[in-house]
Parts: structure tokens; sequence; C-alpha cells
């Protein structure tokens, strides 16, 4: 059983680049209806990652909560924005 819920961010607002709290994520690329195929990302040791399909770079931050992002609404809680 997982201890954790992996955390999802999206780039519906289309920034080039989203800061966020955790290296281990999943990216939808836009909010549903409009999304790519939710992919998990790793960005082990490193500190940045480019989803493969939507090419948004994502930047950990440690000064953020896991499920958090900058911008915020950049964070995918499942709600329509």
């Amino acid at each position: 059983m997982a201890d954790s819920v992996v955390p999802h961010f999206h780039n519906d607002p289309g920034v080039p680049k989203i800061e966020i709290g955790a290296h281990e994520f999943k990216c939808t690329g836009a909010l549903p209806p409009n999304d790519h195929p939710h992919v998990y990302l790793d960005m082990g040791d490193a500190n940045e990652i480019v989803c493969p399909y939507c090419s948004t770079l994502y930047s950990y931050n440690p000064a953020l909560a896991p499920n958090q992002a900058r911008p915020a609404e950049c964070a995918y809680t499942g709600k329509a924005a």
C-alpha cells in the first residue's frame, strides 16, 4: 500500500516553467478534457525535468509542499478550475 498520493500538475495556463515541491509526480498537460496521457515523471537527483508530451519544464522548489506549485493554479486537484 502506498504511503502517499503522487501529486499531479497541469499546465493549462501555458507557462514555460512550473515550480513544484516534489521530485516524483504526474503531469496531465492541460485540464481534462484537453489533457494528455497522465505521465509519471521522476527527477531522480536532478532538480528539473521536461514533460515528454507537453514540453513543460518542471523545476523542484524545496520551499513548496509536495502538492504545491508556482503558479499555484498548476497544482491539479481533480476539480474544475
